[in-house]
C-alpha cells in the first residue's frame, strides 16, 4: 500500500473512467439499499464491529453507506455498533432521505479485569456518523441498555448531519465504573430529545437543534450557533460557553446519490455569523459536484498519478486504507475537494509531507487522517507557503479543514517538527484532533525491566515540536484538540484568530524538568501561545490538562500565555490535574495552581483580561 514517486519517463496512464450510478469505491466500501435484507446488513455491520471493536492501531478502514430508504422498523429494529475508523453515512441529498429506525451506537471497553473492570470511552477515537435520520428504538436490548441511543466516545469522532429523534447519550452509564469519556464533536444535527452529556470532559457542539435540551457538563462545553442551548450565566458551576452564532462555518461536504441514482458530493458553502442547520429549508446551500470530476484513489496509487489528476483539475476521493506517501500530494487549484472515505488514512515515508495546501480560495480537505512516519517531516500537512507571500485567500470561500486528524506515534514510531501547519490567510479549520500519541504499539517498555522506561523511550523516540503553528491572519477554528506535543501544543501567530473550544493535554512523558524547561528559564510550555506580536485574537471555552505520569514532580508555569494587549481577549479558561504534574496559573500568572492534590477539580478564569 505504498505511494511511490514514479519515474520521470513513465507514460502517462489512462484516464479513469468511472460510472456515476455503479462507481468502484474499492474493497472497503459497503453500501446498503432499502432492497438488503436486514438481517444481511445485521451480520455485516455485527462482523464488522466484533473485527474493529478493540483494532484501535489496526490499518483496516471501513466506510458503510446507506441508500435513500427505511431501514428496520418498530417490529423490528435495526440495532448496530460502530468500531475503530468505521464511516456509517447515508447517501441522500438531506439527514431526511435515510432513516433507521433503531440504534446506532458506541458503547464503553472494559479494558481491565474482573477485579478493576476498567469500562472507558476514553480510547473511543476515529469513527463517524453523518447524513441520516436515526429514530432511536432500544427495544429487546433489556433494562439500562434500552434507555437511551449511546455514542459513548472521545477524540477524533464526529456527528454531523443528523436527525435524531429519540433520547441520546453520549455517556455509556450501564457499564461498571469508571466510564470516563473524552470528546467529541457534533455538528449540523437536530435532536428533539435531551442529550445526556454525561462524564464527557469536554465537548462542540455547532450549527445545531436542541429540542429537548442538554443536561449536565463536566469540565468545558462549548456550543456555538445553536439553538437550544443552555445558558452560559451560572458559568463555572455549569461549565458551559455559548455563542449565539458560529462567526464562521462550513459543513464538510457529502457524498450523495440524485434521483437518477447517479453519486455526488455536495460541497457546502461557507458561512459566516450563522445558526440551526443548514438543511431546514431544503437542500444545503453549495454546489454539487459529479463523482465523476473526482479522481477515485486507491491504496497503491502513485504519488506522481494523484499528483497528475490533481493538476488536471480533478478532484480527490480517497478509498479506505492506508497511503504511504513519499512526497506530497499538492492541492494547488482553487476550489478543489480531497474528501477521505473511512478515515483514509496517509503516512509521510521518508519525511516527506504528506499534503499540501496552495494559499487558493476555496480548497476543502476532509475524512483524513495524517499520520508521521519514523523519518522526521517539516511537518505533516501545510497550508500556504512556507516562506512566501499568501495573499490569495477569499474570506468568503475559505480553505477549510473537516476532521482532518494527525497523528505522531501510536501504530508505529513517528517523527515531526509540526503536525498542521497554516501559512495562508481566512482558512477555517473545523474540528480536528492532532495527537502526538501517549500510548501505542511501537514496542516501548511498559513495565521498566531491564531499566528501561517507556515513556521515556517514547520522549526519545516520538518526537514533535508544536502540534498546531497558525501564521496566517483571520483564521478559525472550531474544535482544535491537541495533545501532548513537546513544546508549546498549539502556536498563533497570526492576527484576528479565532477558535471556538481548544483542548489540551500536555505531554505525559518529559523525564525531567530540564527536558520540559523552556531556554530562559520558564518552567513548560503553556499549552496554547499566542505570540508576542499579536494584536487581536479571541478564544472561546478552553483547557489544559496535565498529567505527568513519567515525573509527577514536573512543573508548567501557565496553561496559556498571550500577549496583554485590550485586543487578546479569552473567554472561559481552565486548567485541571489528572493526578501527577502541577500547573501553576491558568494564563499570564493569573489563576491558582493545579497540583495533584486537586486532581479532577478545575481552576476557572471567566475572562483574560478581566472586564
Amino acid at each position: 500500500m505504498t505511494i511511490v514517486a514514479g519515474t520521470s519517463g513513465a507514460q502517462a496512464a489512462p484516464a479513469q473512467r468511472i460510472d456515476p450510478r455503479h462507481p468502484d469505491l474499492g474493497p472497503n466500501v459497503t453500501v446498503f439499499g432499502p432492497e438488503t435484507p436486514q438481517s444481511e446488513i445485521q451480520a455485516t455491520m455485527d462482523a464488522l464491529h466484533a473485527r474493529l471493536v478493540d483494532a484501535e492501531m489496526t490499518t483496516e478502514r471501513q466506510a458503510v453507506y446507506f441508500l435513500p430508504g427505511t431501514y428496520g422498523s418498530a417490529a423490528d429494529p435495526l440495532q448496530v455498533n460502530v468500531g475503530y475508523y468505521t464511516e456509517v453515512a447515508g447517501l441522500g441529498a438531506s439527514p431526511e432521505d435515510v432513516t433507521i429506525d433503531g440504534a446506532v451506537e458506541v458503547r464503553n471497553r472494559c479494558l481491565g479485569d474482573d477485579a478493576n473492570p476498567n469500562c472507558i470511552a476514553l480510547v473511543n477515537f476515529w469513527r463517524t456518523i453523518s447524513n441520516l435520520s436515526l429514530d432511536v428504538d432500544t427495544a429487546g436490548q433489556g433494562g439500562c441498555e434500552a434507555t437511551a441511543n449511546f455514542w459513548a466516545v472521545s477524540q477524533a469522532v464526529s456527528m454531523r448531519r443528523l436527525d435524531v429523534r429519540g433520547p441520546l447519550s453520549l455517556m455509556d452509564y450501564c457499564t461498571a465504573g469508571p466510564q470516563y469519556a473524552s470528546g467529541g464533536f457534533i455538528a449540523d444535527s437536530r435532536f428533539d430529545s435531551p442529550v445526556v452529556n454525561g462524564s464527557q470532559q469536554q465537548w462542540l457542539t455547532r450549527n445545531s437543534e436542541l429540542g429537548g435540551g442538554w443536561s449536565n457538563g463536566v469540565w468545558n462545553q462549548v456550543f456555538s450557533g445553536v439553538e437550544g442551548a443552555p445558558s452560559e450565566a451560572g458559568f463555572p458551576a455549569q461549565p458551559y460557553t455559548v455563542l449565539g452564532e458560529t462567526p464562521t462555518s462550513r459543513e464538510k461536504p457529502y457524498l450523495f446519490v440524485d434521483d437518477q441514482g447517479r453519486y455526488n458530493v455536495r460541497v457546502p458553502a461557507a458561512q459566516h455569523d450563522s445558526s440551526g442547520v443548514s438543511w431546514s429549508d431544503g437542500t444545503t446551500p453549495g454546489r454539487t459536484v459529479p463523482i465523476t470530476d473526482f479522481y477515485i484513489a486507491r491504496p497503491g496509487d502513485s504519488a506522481t498519478r494523484i499528483n497528475a489528476e490533481l493538476a488536471r483539475g480533478k478532484n480527490l476521493l480517497l478509498t479506505p486504507g492506508v497511503y504511504d506517501v513519499d512526497r506530497s500530494l499538492r492541492v494547488m487549484r482553487a476550489d478543489t475537494v480531497v474528501l477521505g472515505m473511512g478515515h483514509a488514512t496517509l503516512t509521510s515515508v521518508d519525511g516527506a509531507v504528506p499534503l499540501e495546501v496552495g494559499d487558493v480560495p476555496g480548497a476543502v480537505v476532509a475524512g483524513v487522517t495524517i499520520d508521521a512516519g519514523p523519518e522526521r517531516s517539516p511537518a505533516l500537512l501545510r497550508v500556504g507557503k512556507a516562506h512566501g507571500n499568501n495573499h490569495r485567500s477569499d474570506a468568503t470561500n475559505p480553505v477549510t479543514l473537516s476532521d482532518v486528524y494527525f497523528r505522531v506515534g501510536g501504530p508505529h514510531v513517528g517523527r515531526t517538527d509540526v503536525a498542521l501547519e497554516v501559512n495562508a490567510d481566512d482558512v477555517l479549520i473545523d474540528h480536528t484532533w492532532v495527537w502526538r500519541a501517549d500510548h501505542g504499539v511501537e514496542g516501548f517498555a511498559t513495565d521498566g525491566s531491564a531499566g528501561v522506561n517507556g515513556d521515556t523511550e517514547r520522549w526519545r523516540t516520538n518526537t514533535a515540536r508544536n502540534g498546531v503553528v497558525v501564521n496566517g491572519d483571520r483564521v478559525t477554528a472550531t474544535g482544535l484538540f491537541v495533545e501532548h506535543f513537546q513544546e508549546h501544543n498549539t502556536v498563533w501567530n497570526g492576527e484576528d484568530g479565532t477558535v471556538v473550544l481548544y483542548q489540551n493535554e500536555l505531554p505525559y512523558d518529559p523525564p525531567t524538568q530540564a527536558d520540559w524547561t523552556q531556554p530562559d528559564g520558564t518552567l513548560g510550555w503553556a499549552g496554547y501561545k499566542v505570540g508576542d506580536d499579536v494584536r487581536r485574537h479571541r478564544l472561546f471555552g478552553g483547557g489544559v490538562y496535565v498529567f505527568n505520569q513519567n515525573n509527577p514532580a514536573i512543573v508548567t508555569e501557565d496553561g496559556f500565555s498571550v500577549p496583554e494587549r485590550p485586543g487578546v481577549r479569552l473567554h472561559h479558561l481552565m486548567t485541571v490535574n489528572l493526578s501527577a504534574g502541577t500547573i501553576d496559573h491558568v494564563v499570564n500568572g493569573e489563576g491558582d495552581a493545579v497540583p495533584p492534590s486537586t486532581s479532577g477539580s478545575p481552576e476557572y478564569l471567566a475572562d483574560y483580561p478581566a472586564p
